[in-house]
């Protein structure tokens, strides 16, 4: 079961600069923002079509912290299969995991043994505006799965077929 990188989320003390920074000077696009239930804030970016984002930030964080803090890294896999085989690798290890859905991705989330929050996920073949997150039952066959996704996030913000919403991103990334 081979991982595809997909993108990292930092937390930032100061969110209007590092958009600033990450837009201006590293020409990233903002994807889309808004808050999280923890009462924080974060934004999307990316550079690429296919890729919602490649980075988050989420905010603020305090700044007696240190200088640089990562939320979690991201790996994809290319099939439900390769994550259900994660999903019982993390069981086996005695590892508490998250299974939330975003509406576009099928995720679990966990930590490795130094506390590093680690996201492994399959992509739905939707899109919707961000962010979102719904606990899914990892027990659901493939198809069971797929109508209670749709179903969920069916009403929210730009629901739609990924490869729409791709093609779009093509359009506006050209444009730069």
């Amino acid at each position: 079961m081979a991982l595809s990188w997909s993108h990292s989320v930092l937390v930032a003390k100061d969110m209007d600069q590092m958009k600033d920074f990450y837009t201006r000077v590293l020409g990233f696009q903002i994807t889309d923002e808004g808050p999280i239930p923890d009462d924080r804030y974060i934004v999307f970016l990316s550079q690429q079509a296919d890729e919602h984002h490649q980075l988050g930030l989420i905010g603020p964080r305090e700044n007696d912290g240190p200088p640089t803090t990562l939320a979690h890294l991201a790996f994809r896999v290319e099939t439900m299969a390769e994550l259900r085989g994660f999903i019982k690798k993390v069981e086996e290890e005695g590892v508490g995991y998250r299974p939330t859905s975003h509406g576009n991705t099928w995720s679990i989330y966990f930590q490795d043994p130094e506390g590093n929050g680690i996201e492994i996920f399959h992509n739905t073949p939707w899109h919707v505006q961000q962010p979102q997150g719904k606990i899914w039952d990892t027990s659901l066959e493939d198809a069971e799965l797929l109508a209670w996704t749709e179903c969920t996030f069916k009403n929210e913000p730009l629901f739609g077929p990924r490869m729409d919403y791709e093609a779009q991103r093509e359009i506006e990334l050209s444009k730069i």
